[in-house]
């Protein structure tokens, strides 16, 4: 297996990629300012015509992520699309085709809260109270969710019964607290995984959200050959991007900024990163950076003056 580069910057692999997959929350932004250098960054890839895909794990979709990141101070001019997990659910309501979303219906038993609901409603999907009258079921990440695991036992049999189709989103977007899952979506999916049902996961890291990324990429003359995803997670950003064979570079500053803090040299660094990569079955970034930064200057290769 290769071993990761590590970089200075964004700069070091700019010339090697034409499209860019960014996250967006803990490599941009922190939902409240944006990162020293981001901007920077973004500026410097579009002066050298790369195409800047924002990802995220979101219930906004891509109108309304750009209102977001505008208010945050990130302009539409500084990226070139928008794909979040909200989109590409709206987009399979809209659309009902592409293998999950293929006949899904409108009438959804909800397993989530206010969040999903306004989702829902603001894409025409009706939510039934029984689940009797329902063509799919969501179970939604982006809400917190009540009561444990059993409490939703006769009600996933049921489902699974009808072969009602099930789509869970953003299934990682709330942390371990304590010995519980608050929010239960991953534990919920799990178990409809064991009872026999099949359960399609919308957001990072899976494909669905990868291989739409890569539809866009393709309408714009750009192969997952010359893409980089760069992201601030092992478990959503750099395993995704590896599922669909695409290289990456994790943001060491952002969610696993505690396992670097004390790596003073090279050989800290290197030593922290492989114990992530253990963590995550051997899958390994190709890239390494401190933050999302142009770092070193690259030579004006079209106006450098030749040598007298």
């Amino acid at each position: 297996m290769p071993n990761t580069k590590f970089c200075h910057g964004i700069s070091d692999i700019s010339d090697s990629y034409t499209g860019f997959i960014i996250d967006t929350w803990g490599v941009l932004h922190d939902t409240e300012r944006v990162f020293d250098g981001a901007v920077e960054c973004l500026k410097e890839l579009k002066a050298r015509k790369k195409f800047v895909l924002l990802m995220s794990n979101s219930e906004l979709d891509a109108a309304h992520m750009r209102i977001s990141l505008k208010e945050l101070g990130l302009a539409e001019n500084l990226y070139s699309d928008i794909l979040t997990s909200g989109e590409l659910l709206s987009y399979g309501i809209k659309t009902q085709k592409d293998g999950v979303f293929e006949g899904m219906g409108k009438n959804c038993y909800l397993i989530g809260g206010d969040r999903a609901r306004k989702f829902l409603e603001d894409n025409q999907v009706k939510i039934v109270k029984y689940l009797e009258d329902a063509s799919f079921m969501l179970i939604s990440g982006w809400d917190y969710l009540e009561g444990d695991i059993a409490s939703y036992e006769t009600l996933l049999r049921e489902a699974i019964r009808k072969k009602i189709k099930i789509l869970c989103i953003n299934p990682d977007s709330r942390a371990l607290l304590g010995n519980n899952y608050k929010t239960a979506t991953v534990n919920i999916s799990r178990r409809i995984q064991e009872l026999g049902g099949v359960v399609h996961m919308i957001g990072k890291p899976y494909k669905p959200i990868f291989y739409h990324a890569i539809h866009i990429l393709h309408r714009n003359g750009i192969y997952p050959g010359q893409t980089v995803m760069v992201g601030d997670t092992m478990a959503h950003d750099i395993v995704g991007a590896s599922l669909v064979n695409m290289d990456t570079c994790l943001v060491r500053s952002g969610m696993h900024a505690p396992i670097f803090k004390n790596s003073a040299t090279p050989a800290d660094v290197n030593k922290a990163l492989n114990i992530l990569v253990n963590q995550y079955n051997n899958v390994r970034p190709t890239y390494l950076v401190d933050r999302l930064k142009w770092g070193k200057a690259l030579p004006d290769r079209k106006h450098k003056k030749r040598a007298g």
